[in-house]
């Protein structure tokens, strides 16, 4: 077959999805298009342009923001879907993507087999059982699933693989795309308890994978492989965690030390996808709190919508991922009409962005692949670009089935509310928001964890106040500092001292204001919100745990207002301290710096000065080409570097910062 008429193809899949074609039911597939299918391209050139709008928020938006979901997903994103599909068939265990050898031994990617199988199974159940094609997807499947068999797949990768098999078996395809030996040692390789114990405790991972490991036995439940004895133990072992480490009802990574995050957002949305999918109806009584925790994490995505489909800012694993996990959110609550019908309108509008921001932004054409990695950006080495084709195709899959959902509502095929309406909504949106995690209301917690949200117009800024725990907490993206897309931002795995202090004791252990916040008080006063917050110990960041050091106590306060952030800090000694040195840093987005004393100004960006008292020393540097100033959405281009030199700390020392920025401004979907 041609390349173009492929496209074409590719172009008519969801068209053909609902009339009954490859089989399936309305949640497997996708809507009918209005309209006619765009004959000959996938690129935007076939799509109309969208409604002239603020230039500000035009340029902040991806161009295909006001088009529907489905038109996004048919001709942007199933094609690169096929032109993996290709390659796999081709080249098999030997498949290169971008230099990256992507079945290696050594190379990381321990679910891609799963990734693949669900991937690919989406262009088996989206095309019609007529079209010729279908027979070469059959044959190629049949094919990918015989010689990935005996590479390594675990976990996730087990869901994925099961997922994809009960949606072929949902088809009626199973016994057609999956040879009877593969199938059977299928049934032995994807098993739930390859990382759970006979008592169900996961085996050394986040809690988290209890959802990962629920599901699984659902699925493997649904495909007569199980009983149902298994999922319902793993439901309540998962539900059980968030009744005792998840007081306002988001999931602590840990047991309790204050991992609040991505996931802590994103995990119950996982959760009622994985009843959705599975068709499980927990009790009355469990229903009512999974309702209520997906109405809670929805209430912190409204405080952060956005015209850009910006997502999460702070914390591991971001990149292309932190925007997605607002979709699968609102995706489930929606169908499940924890939205009410204003609320999925606005929904639908931003899964619309997000979606458009994926293929706009984070899929790269020079590459021919998702980029996470390259040019700047940079993500968690857990997330390296070894894992290249299995990102590309888990991300895919976030975004169909989730648009999948919207065409089971009446969604999917329909354009968007127009980007003015959005923009109104958003401006009807609070200022400012506290969002409680853990503490604060003299629970078992002893330390508060929370994140505040606050709203500049349509600029959002987060403070996150929590504990990255074991491995996280001494890195910047944890860090209790304002993150803003494209302005603020932590990098991946490293530990430079972004907007806090970092102490360096006489004895050369570092401390920092990490991991004991307490006493959080947040106020709005007009148009400016003032947090605070104390400290009764920092945080020594010797090791991959935090240690409580009683040596410097500390209480912070923040005030934001229209245009600028100010930070004040003040550090007391318990008795007297020696310090060899004392660092902070402060890497922008701005370039075209001007120095006079500690004051800083910028000639571009949306940052345009920073200014340090209580440190003596300040240089402002080039950094980017520095790959340690890469974050998830391109490099920083300035550091701010302070620092003073060794001192006997005997009395309070106060530190503060004031950051300056454009307002009013907007997050763009890209660096700008």
């Amino acid at each position: 077959m041609h390349v173009k008429q492929r496209l074409i193809l590719l172009s008519t899949i969801a068209a053909a999805a609902l009339a009954g074609c490859g089989g399936g039911d309305a949640s497997d597939n996708l809507a009918r298009e209005q309209g006619s299918a765009v004959k000959g391209s996938t690129g935007t050139g076939s799509i109309k342009p969208i409604t002239p709008v603020d230039p500000l928020v035009a340029a902040a938006q991806p161009a295909l923001s006001e088009q529907p979901l489905n038109t996004i997903v048919a001709k942007r994103i199933l094609p690169q879907i096929d032109r993996f599909f290709d390659q796999l068939v081709a080249q098999r265990l030997d498949t290169e993507i971008d230099g990256v050898k992507v079945f290696a031994a050594n190379s990381g990617d321990k679910f891609l087999p799963g990734k693949v199988a669900i991937g690919m199974s989406y262009l088996l159940i989206n095309t019609p059982t007529s079209d010729p094609k279908f027979a070469a997807y059959l044959a190629g499947y049949k094919d990918i699933a015989d010689f990935t068999i005996d590479t390594t797949n675990e976990s996730w990768g087990i869901y994925y693989y099961t997922s994809a098999l009960v949606k072929l078996k949902k088809a009626g395809l199973l016994e057609q795309a999956v040879s009877p030996a593969t199938l059977e040692k299928l049934r032995t390789k994807l098993d739930f308890r390859t990382f759970v114990r006979p008592d169900y405790s996961l085996i050394n991972l986040p809690t988290n994978y209890y959802g990962v490991a629920f599901s699984i036995a659902r699925l493997r439940y649904l495909l007569g492989w199980e009983t149902a004895e298994a999922s319902e133990v793993l439901l309540q072992k998962m539900m059980n965690h968030y009744k005792t480490f998840s007081a306002f009802g988001f999931s602590d990574e840990t047991d309790g030390s204050g991992r609040f995050d991505r996931y802590s957002i994103l995990l119950i949305g996982e959760i009622m996808q994985r009843l959705i999918e599975t068709g499980m109806e927990p009790s009355a009584g469990d229903t009512a709190l999974l309702r209520g925790w997906l109405r809670q994490s929805v209430d912190v995505i409204k405080a952060n919508l956005n015209p850009a489909g910006n997502g999460v800012s702070f914390g591991r694993s971001l990149a292309a991922y932190g925007d997605t996990a607002f979709t699968e959110v609102l995706s489930a609550a929606a169908h499940l009409n924890v939205l009410n019908a204003e609320e999925k309108d606005i929904a639908y509008a931003f899964a619309t962005r997000i979606a458009a921001k994926y293929v706009e932004f984070w899929y790269d054409e020079e590459m021919q692949s998702l980029n996470m990695w390259e040019k700047g950006r940079r993500v968690d080495s857990y997330r390296g670009k070894a894992r290249i084709l299995g990102e590309n195709l888990s991300l895919s899959h976030q975004l169909i089935y989730t648009a999948n959902l919207w065409n089971a509502d009446g969604y999917g095929t329909k354009a968007p509310i127009g980007t003015s309406q959005f923009v109104s909504y958003l401006n009807t949106l609070p200022r400012s928001t506290l969002t409680k995690f853990a503490g604060f209301d003299g629970g078992a917690a002893t330390y508060d964890r929370g994140l505040v949200t606050y709203r500049d117009g349509l600029r959002v800024f987060n403070l996150p106040l929590v504990n990255g725990a074991t491995t996280y907490h001494r890195t910047n993206p944890y860090f209790a500092v304002p993150h803003s897309y494209n302005m603020l931002s932590g990098v991946a795995d490293t530990r430079w001292p972004q907007l806090q202090p970092q102490f360096t004791m006489s004895n050369n252990q570092a401390l920092i204001p990490a991991s004991y916040i307490k006493n959080v008080q947040t106020q709005e006063l007009g148009s400016t919100l003032k947090v605070n917050y104390t400290q009764d110990a920092m945080d020594r960041t010797t090791g991959g745990e935090p240690v409580k050091d009683t040596r410097i106590t500390s209480k912070t306060e923040y005030s934001f207002e229209p245009g600028q952030i100010t930070r004040i800090d003040t550090y007391t000694p318990t008795g007297n301290q020696g310090v060899n040195k004392i660092e902070l840093e402060f890497g922008s987005f701005s370039t075209g710096v001007t120095q006079v004393g500690n004051s800083f100004s910028f000639a571009s960006g949306d940052v345009t000065g920073f200014t340090l008292e209580g440190l003596s020393n300040c240089t402002a540097s080039d950094v980017s080409a520095n790959v340690d100033y890469n974050t998830p959405t391109g490099p920083l281009k300035t550091a701010i570097k302070c620092s003073s030199a060794a001192s006997t700390l005997n009395a309070p020392l106060t530190i503060k910062w004031v950051l300056k920025y454009r307002s009013p401004s907007i997050a763009s979907f890209k660096p700008q």
